[in-house]
């Protein structure tokens, strides 16, 4: 959108105004056109074209990293013009980066994938970074009551302890809990006048619940709050919340979409405008943007470039990886569900899961239906799974601390196969009671499917299980 140009500027600073705005409809055709690719093309390209690295950057067909700390400007004129928003400017690295630019371009454009509508992205230095960045933007005190908002209890044991301590015990702000993400009269008889958003993690990590989207999303809308949509585990590959009516996505970038496990990134990604109750008339038009302009700048949650431009090389095989992923990791859980040893086993693909039908209608292999090998729409079911040992904790940490090939590690989403605990790792601040009220036991084990035959990672499993025999 053009910025209207003021009288009292300048002409050097008109100049550089006009010339901005050649740049952001030649950006606009750009997007225009990438939105027509296929979801594999946009995750290879996003919106660097071949145009761009011939004229800007010598011909690399790689985006390139910008390893600088600062933006040099032409003149006064230019740097008036930046500094005062009437032109798009990066700066100062706290504030932004052109390589941040190629991640967030990707990001948007693969989360907005079937969408009709505008979406905005800002990258941040980790997932928790960038909750925290989102979140306490849409916190806003108006008037004199406090304020609270509502989230499922199944979460990431990170995000459960920032709302939980850092916001509700710390600074008061309430978070009401919603323990049946499937009980719609739940989720409404939690919200008030100064309820500011509904949030929910899907599938969750790690007890892989799944909630009726559209349901929530709609009972937010009606009272006019956004309705924020954690997808780190499904990722754009199978599920796109935006598109089924989300305002907001978080994204803990670190996990699937980087499996290669070089480092930390994360990313909120935002449809144009969203539904708030917040009097920001600029944050609801375009929440990006503004998280840019203001509480990213100044809060400084940067994204490193070298980092984003791994993120990047990691997502440009999203789809193929995630969909070898699932399948790998569907052998694994029917060989834990037949195990004698093995007590109970939860993953969403699995015929007899509770959530198995509804979790069908959201979760599909992106555009699987234009993949000759399959020519029809495909489900998808993810890579995590949990399991519970027969014997209680002391055996699962038998089996556990048996493992050869599949690392302990708490993270997930990885190309190789990792497992943990999370009673004693991921959930563990959040205390006992808190893990119960989340369906979290202390004998179940987290396994995250890597890119390994899934034969090798059977085999695993099947000598670690041998120890739980004697309990």
């Amino acid at each position: 959108m053009d910025r209207p140009t003021p009288p009292s500027y300048s002409e050097g600073v008109k100049k550089y105004i006009d010339r901005a705005n050649q740049a952001l409809a030649a950006r606009g055709r750009d997007i225009a056109r990438a939105r027509k690719f296929r979801f594999d093309t946009i995750a290879v390209h996003g919106l660097y074209t071949a145009t761009e690295a011939i004229e800007k950057n010598q011909g690399a067909i790689i985006e390139p990293v910008f390893a600088s700390s600062g933006q040099a400007y032409r003149d006064s004129d230019e740097m008036e013009a930046a500094q005062s928003g009437l032109i798009p400017t990066w700066a100062y690295i706290r504030i932004q980066s052109p390589t941040l630019g190629y991640l967030e371009d990707t990001l948007s454009l693969l989360e907005g994938y079937g969408l009709d509508a505008e979406v905005g992205c800002c990258v941040y230095s980790s997932g928790m970074a960038a909750i925290e960045n989102l979140t306490d933007t849409l916190l806003v005190k108006q008037g004199n009551d406090p304020i609270n908002f509502v989230a499922t209890c199944q979460i990431y044991g990170g995000t459960y302890q920032q709302f939980n301590v850092r916001k509700m015990q710390e600074r008061g702000i309430e978070v009401r809990w919603v323990l049946d993400s499937n009980n719609l009269d739940e989720w409404r008889s939690l919200i008030d006048k100064n309820t500011r958003f509904l949030y929910g993690e899907l599938p969750s990590n790690p007890g892989l619940s799944f909630f009726d989207l559209k349901k929530p999303i709609d009972l937010a809308h009606e009272h006019g709050l956004p309705f924020i949509a954690d997808s780190t585990i499904a990722t754009p590959a199978l599920l796109r919340p935006l598109c089924h009516g989300a305002d907001v996505v978080v994204q803990s970038v670190t996990k699937t979409m980087s499996s290669s496990g070089t480092g930390a990134a994360g990313a909120i990604i935002a449809r144009k405008p969203i539904v708030s109750n917040v009097n920001n008339d600029g944050m609801k038009a375009d929440l990006c943007r503004y998280l840019h302009e203001y509480p990213h700048r100044d809060q400084g949650g940067c994204l490193h470039p070298f980092q984003a431009l791994s993120s990047m090389n990691d997502l440009r095989t999203l789809r193929t990886r995630v969909d070898v992923w699932c399948q790998s990791t569907m052998k694994v859980a029917r060989f834990l569900a037949k195990h004698p040893a093995v007590m109970h086993v939860n993953y969403l693909g699995l015929e007899d899961n509770p959530l198995h039908e509804l979790a069908t209608e959201y979760l599909w292999l992106v555009d699987a239906e234009h993949d000759e090998r399959y020519g029809k729409p495909v489900n998808r079911y993810g890579h995590l799974l949990s399991f519970r040992v027969k014997g209680g904790p002391a055996a699962a940490r038998k089996v556990f601390d048996r493992l050869q090939l599949i690392m302990r590690v708490t993270d997930l989403g990885r190309v190789k196969s990792i497992a943990t605990i999370p009673s004693i790792s991921t959930h563990l601040q959040q205390g006992e009671e808190s893990r119960k009220m989340a369906h979290i036991p202390p004998d179940l084990v987290r396994l995250s499917v890597g890119a390994e035959h899934p034969d090798d990672i059977i085999a695993d499993l099947e000598q670690a299980l041998a120890a739980a025999k004697g309990f």
